[in-house]
């Protein structure tokens, strides 16, 4: 009987330690908030100023639970499980339409958007979202190339076909990223970043095989860091990640190639299962705000699609060619389609192959 009531004092212990530890990890998220005043947002890592999340918070009393994604994969699983219930996310433009098609996202009310007249409207009612039906705009940017003036000329670095160009010998690196990669060499032949041809896209990959030679490395975030450290002479990389670099090293410089490149954009959606909408709506509106877009757009770095934000920016961000390209470049960039699985696999078989070839 001892034994017997001593297990019993042990377990009565042991689930009251576990309940403790339930309400202490839920107050830590803010997903355990009985009063509603809290929202619960998803996002890339270091992808907002977080003075701004300590003023909504002030400004409206709703508490920030904010957790983080590294890919667009990942954070779709993560929704599509419906274990954790956010109230807004933000995935890339291509993310969006899969998860609107399989139906993880909620329409928005746009009677409850104050701010959507702020926008650039060359950043709404993209092709992913038609009328921003389940979206708002987030950042904004390019896929290009950056280059270093000590070792190349910027006359020499201004197309894509420059890339294949036998003085860059072991000197470039690319991102890893079947997309981004084929999508410039489809670009080189006059086809769109989201062809479904079985010959255009064998055409691609033949004429991709033949940059291996000037190919020092595939890579993804650390290009920036080797840029930055002058570990190569050239990169194919995302405008944000090129102006992290360039900040560090003064000598690289960013350029997209006015015959077209990727348009990519980050909006901001709500996952079916949110629970605290009042909340997502005070954020989406809160963020619309142009001083607010502006202060983030300064803090991150990327392009804001707020276009009474851009007016508040420094003048010299506002107008830097390299992160807020003219109309003649912008008019010929591409946003990628979400190619479904068939496709999809086909452009990763394709790129894999072409990495098999590097020596």
């Amino acid at each position: 009987m001892k034994k017997l009531l001593s297990s019993v004092v042990g377990i009565l212990i042991v689930v009251a330690l576990l309940i403790s530890a339930q309400h202490y990890f839920s107050a830590q998220t803010g997903t355990g908030d009985k009063s509603g005043k809290v929202l619960n947002l998803y996002n890339w890592g270091d992808y907002i100023d977080p003075a701004l999340l300590k003023k909504f918070t002030k400004e409206t009393g709703y508490k920030v639970s904010y957790e983080t994604f590294d890919s667009n994969e990942a954070m779709y699983m993560k929704v599509k499980q419906g274990s954790t219930s956010y109230d807004l996310a933000v995935p890339s433009e291509y993310m969006i339409e899969k998860m609107k098609a399989d139906n993880l996202l909620l329409p928005l009310d746009h009677s409850k958007l104050t701010g959507l007249n702020n926008y650039d409207s060359r950043f709404l009612n993209q092709s992913f979202d038609k009328g921003n039906k389940y979206s708002v705009p987030y950042f904004w940017g390019t896929l290009g190339i950056i280059y270093n003036d000590k070792y190349v000329k910027a006359k020499d670095i201004q197309h894509w076909d420059d890339l294949w160009s036998s003085k860059f010998k072991n000197q470039i690196m690319l991102i890893d990223s079947a997309r981004d990669v084929l999508g410039i060499t489809l670009i080189t032949q006059g086809k769109s970043v989201n062809n479904k041809s079985v010959a255009d896209l064998a055409a691609a990959q033949g004429k991709l095989t033949t940059l291996m030679p000037n190919v020092k490395a595939i890579i993804a975030d650390e290009i920036k860091m080797y840029m930055a450290q002058d570990e190569a002479a050239i990169a194919v990389t995302y405008s944000g990640e090129a102006a992290e670099a360039m900040d560090k090293n003064s000598h690289l410089h960013y350029v997209v190639p006015n015959e077209g490149s990727n348009l990519w954009f980050d909006n901001i959606v709500m996952p079916k299962n949110a629970k605290h909408k009042a909340a997502a709506y005070a954020f989406l509106n809160f963020m619309s705000e142009p001083k607010n877009a502006a202060q983030n757009a300064e803090y991150i770095g990327y392009a804001t699609p707020n276009k009474k934000a851009l007016s508040l920016l420094p003048k010299s961000i506002r107008e830097d060619k390299q992160f807020y390209p003219d109309e003649k470049t912008v008019r010929n960039l591409q946003t990628y389609d979400d190619l479904g699985q068939k496709w999809t696999e086909k452009y990763n078989d394709a790129f894999l192959e072409f990495k098999m070839t590097q020596r």
